[in-house]
């Protein structure tokens, strides 16, 4: 049977709109950069923007009765009647309280004696209600049982939060405090601490007084390791175990891969045993007529650095290996023939074939140097002292979710965040472009 023109149309419209495999297998790998890489990096930019921290909280609509927020109402000329209203606190017993204290676990003659001897009563303390409880006949008689109670009856608008203004008028007219519309303009402009969006967390990075210490740190503690350990060490061991036994060398390799696979708390504490003053080096450097010390404290980026490029060193070891092993033997062997010794053969045939290697270590452990942080705040916490050892990924973390006062700045964390971001793909530019990295990846002249 002949087919017709529209079902030849239309079969090369379905094949025309055919999904390719390849598609949906790249699809899952588009998906995680999308969800762990692009919109991560979207949301820390848009929060960079904003004054987002603990103090406003990242739903928005917060209206925050603190002490602070009395004192501003106080110098906007908020009648001082309606001022020591919002700032009292007084216990009574309000149809709420009630229904708590009969849903606790006090006994039911307990709250039927309290609702009725104190009912309509207002206390300014809990001292006073306490009094009160006391001169009941069926009275709560453990100190838990009486905060209980207080609790309970507590009404103030005082060091209370309200997640939005529909609340705080409800609450206002639950303690019966009268304000006018005026007034209540007032009290929510002054009492919304919620976020909004500013310049202001670059205004201060860049004006910071400590913003070049740190960056300053950041230097020297990613250009310091990845010099003498990620690539240095980890060439010098890839070398010296390419020209020993294989069995000696798998050895040698494997006791360089301990660091990396120790968990690192416990990594971090044996490092800290080995600088303190009844560690290893106090031990051995009393040989020597040394008092004992703690050495970490006194040396602070050595640790830093030994901690850091130790591990680091192993994962450059292997690739640099793995690169070593793929080098044809052939040239190894016309090159002794050719009088070449190993001086000779590092420089002009190993080195060579281990640029590419050298490019991926090189780029990938510069981006983990700028963004890690984990053992410098388990070693030394970015001290001693005043930002000794602080580096830019750790100050980010301090600030906007680890901090001594419990004030978390998310914004001027996210800031630092995106400079970060902004610095790791410049860096990756200009690696690239400086080892030409299009060179490296074209196809090979022997196969055009």
């Amino acid at each position: 049977m002949e087919t017709t023109p529209r079902v030849q149309k239309s079969a090369s419209l379905k094949s025309s709109f055919k999904i390719p495999l390849a598609f949906w297998m790249l699809l899952p790998a588009f998906l995680a950069i999308l969800l762990f890489f692009f919109l991560p990096v979207i949301m820390t930019f848009a929060i960079s923007f904003t004054n987002m921290g603990s103090e406003t909280g990242i739903t928005g609509n917060r209206y925050v009765f603190s002490q602070d927020r009395l004192e501003a109402l106080k110098e906007k000329q908020l009648e001082a009647g309606l001022l020591s209203q919002l700032s009292s606190k007084r216990y009574a017993l309000s149809r709420q309280a009630l229904e708590r204290l009969k849903s606790s676990r006090l006994k039911p003659k307990i709250v039927q004696e309290i609702e009725k001897k104190l009912s309509g009563k207002t206390f300014t303390s809990e001292t006073a209600l306490n009094r009160a409880l006391k001169k009941l006949k069926n009275r709560p008689r453990s100190f838990n049982d009486r905060k209980l109670v207080a609790k309970a009856m507590f009404q103030s608008i005082a060091d209370r939060e309200f997640s939005n203004s529909k609340d705080l008028e409800i609450a206002l007219k639950k303690l019966a405090i009268e304000v006018s519309p005026q007034q209540l303009e007032l009290i929510l402009e002054v009492t919304n601490s919620s976020w909004h969006w500013t310049l202001n967390n670059y205004q201060e990075l860049f004006a910071g007084q400590f913003t070049g210490l740190i960056a300053l740190n950041t230097i020297f503690y990613v250009v310091g390791t990845l010099l003498f350990f990620n690539i240095g060490l980890a060439l010098l061991i890839a070398l010296l175990t390419f020209y020993i036994p294989e069995r000696s060398s798998k050895f040698f390799r494997a006791i360089w891969l301990i660091p990396r696979i120790s968990p690192s708390a416990l990594y971090i504490l044996i490092w800290s045993w080995l600088g303190s003053n009844v560690g290893f080096i106090s031990y051995v450097a009393s040989f020597a007529g040394v008092e004992p010390n703690n050495w970490i404290p006194e040396f602070p980026w050595a640790f830093v650095f030994l901690t850091n490029g130790f591990v680091g060193a192993s994962m450059g070891m292997i690739i640099f290996s793995s690169a070593m092993q793929v080098i044809p033997k052939s040239l190894l062997w016309a090159s002794i023939i050719d009088g070449a010794n190993k001086w000779d053969q590092i420089k002009r045939i190993i080195l060579p074939q281990l640029k590419w290697p050298i490019l991926f270590i090189t780029s990938y452990q510069t981006l983990s140097l700028l963004t890690s942080f984990e053992y410098i705040q388990l070693l030394t916490n970015g001290g001693p002292g005043f930002f000794k050892t602080e580096v830019w990924s750790l100050y980010a973390f301090h600030q906007a979710l680890f901090n001594y006062f419990g004030n978390f700045r998310y914004g001027f964390g996210a800031s630092l965040a995106v400079v970060l971001v902004i610095i790791g793909v410049t860096v990756s530019a200009l690696y690239l472009k400086y080892f030409r990295f299009n060179d490296l990846v074209q196809e090979p002249l022997i196969e055009s």
